[in-house]
């Protein structure tokens, strides 16, 4: 135990010290250190004081803000994956997409203009969402050919459809369960049990390769439109018609916000699902700061204040993890390479030895949609990979002004098509700009090849001489990033025996 010196002043002269501890008493004991507060600490929120291991008031204020803060912000960055479904939900609402037989579809594929993470250009996708509380047991009756997921409203896996589902690419129905249903179910169908209330039904169509684009797009579409069924299951015998949305070319914003709003529209969100929904741990920290189900949130000034600080912290912090990841199962290649993919370990379940890898799955879930296992597979010539590169091969963040070039070995070994697609880092969405279509790839015409089979490909604001065709235009003062997608991913991709060049500076 420190010890602290007793002085008494006598007659202006200072007196031998008059204790060297505290004073021994006839039941006093050796106290350690360790589990003492002293007078005074220095710490990262300032100088902590106390009086016999009392906190004084200022520390006490010091020490709730600071409670408050760090808890928002675990609140922030954990809720991401829940926040980023509720805003999937709430842009496909915006377009009317409100009710279960209600998809949104894009006809004509995914454009920029569809502020949605990390989509593609090169698929037809349709999306729609479940209401289980509203509903009851639902229907979805498949068509054949799909390639698809169910996600509940924590963004956690709940099963495939189509091709790597049981189904498999065949079509059929489907009967999605809500929490705890304990009523009859019939037989015909693939059951699937939801643990919540909402669920985020994503499909894609493949575009056929044996036809040219102007008819495989048209068909891909055709067999969503005119297959597709999604109802209640109580109105099987009376199924309210279909409505199909074209999204194609829309403004529809499925992104989930970086501010204060994301703690209002989170208080909305678990109004909507079970009381279990987010585990003890989850619903404690929420209610920590004032969000809580069947509860009012109306946060005071000072509340309000710290909770505008901690989304500002984990806007920050998400970020830093999305674009320049530590964990070394994020990086593809190692740290030698600017490459990294989504799915650290290609891991869709986000733990290891049965607890949760943190910034594995915020790095996930800020910037990717999505959530299967078909999504990371190793099996050759089946689902998809992906690649993604926020960095040049300095390490320095690509910088719109500049002209930058991606080598890409000859024969990318991808069995149906490879694409590399750009994003905007403040959205992740794909980058808008005079190009329709930021994407460039093997089903992309005009793309040219070097004599030894291999594709340069050039980032810029203004094609490069003889490389129009090989170009993607970007913005400057605005940063970018690629995602390198290998659809039927082959062996030399899977051991990295192939693997694409990094982002070279040009000028």
């Amino acid at each position: 135990m420190k010890t602290f010196l007793c002085f008494v002043a006598l007659s202006g002269i200072i007196a031998a010290p008059l204790c060297a501890q505290s004073p021994s008493m006839k039941m006093t004991s050796p106290i350690p250190e360790s589990i003492t507060a002293p007078d005074e600490a220095e710490t990262s929120i300032g100088t902590l004081e106390y009086f016999d291991g009392v906190p004084q008031p200022k520390t006490v204020e010091a020490v709730y803000d600071y409670l408050d803060q760090s808890r928002a912000v675990q609140v922030f960055l954990n809720s991401i994956p829940a926040m980023s479904v509720a805003t999937l939900r709430e842009g496909q609402a915006s377009v009317g997409a409100d009710m279960c037989n209600k998809i949104c579809i894009w006809d004509n594929l995914m454009d920029s203009k569809s502020l949605l993470l990390t989509g593609n250009t090169s698929t037809m996708y349709a999306v729609g969402f479940l209401d289980l509380l509203k509903d009851g047991p639902t229907v979805i009756d498949l068509p054949p050919g799909i390639l698809g997921i169910l996600d509940d409203m924590a963004f956690r896996y709940m099963t495939d459809l189509g091709v790597a589902g049981p189904d498999k690419g065949k079509g059929g129905k489907f009967l999605v369960l809500p929490p705890g249903y304990q009523g009859d179910v019939p037989e015909g169908y693939f059951v699937v049990s939801s643990q919540t209330s909402g669920v985020w039904v994503f499909m894609r169509g493949y575009l056929d390769k044996s036809l040219p684009l102007e008819r495989a797009i048209p068909a891909a579409s055709a067999n969503i439109r005119d297959h597709l069924k999604v109802y209640p299951l109580s109105l099987k015998d009376d199924q309210p018609a279909m409505e199909f949305i074209n999204v194609s070319g829309k403004n529809m914003n499925t992104i989930l916000p970086n501010d204060y709003r994301f703690f209002e529209k989170l208080h909305a969100l678990i109004q909507t699902e079970p009381d279990s929904y987010l585990g003890l741990e989850a619903k404690g920290m929420m209610a920590a700061i004032g969000i809580e189900k069947g509860k009012p949130f109306s946060p005071d000034a000072r509340m309000k204040k710290i909770l505008t600080d901690a989304a500002a912290i984990g806007n920050a912090a998400a970020r830093a993890i999305s674009y320049f990841p530590r964990d070394p199962g994020n990086l593809l290649y190692g740290e030698d390479s600017a490459w990294v993919m989504a799915y650290a370990d290609k891991d869709t379940t986000f733990t290891r030895n049965g607890a949760y890898r943190l910034d594995p799955r915020i790095l996930f879930h800020f910037g990717y949609i999505c959530v299967s296992p078909a999504m990371a597979v190793t099996v050759a010539g089946k689902g998809s990979d992906y690649g993604l590169a926020m960095l040049d091969s300095d390490g320095i963040v690509l910088d719109g002004s500049k002209t930058y070039r991606l080598h890409l070995p000859p024969n990318p070994p991808a069995k149906d098509f490879w694409a590399v697609t750009m994003y905007d880092t403040q959205t992740r969405s794909q980058l808008q700009t005079d190009q329709q279509f930021p994407t460039l790839g093997s089903q992309t015409e005009g793309i040219q090849q070097n004599d030894d089979g291999s594709y340069d490909i050039y980032f810029a604001p203004r094609a490069p001489e003889g490389q129009k065709g090989n170009w993607l235009q970007t913005i400057p003062g605005k940063s970018w990033w690629i995602g390198l997608r290998m659809y039927g991913p082959e062996q030399p991709w899977i051991d990295k025996t192939w693997r694409p060049g990094e982002i070279e500076l040009v000028e």
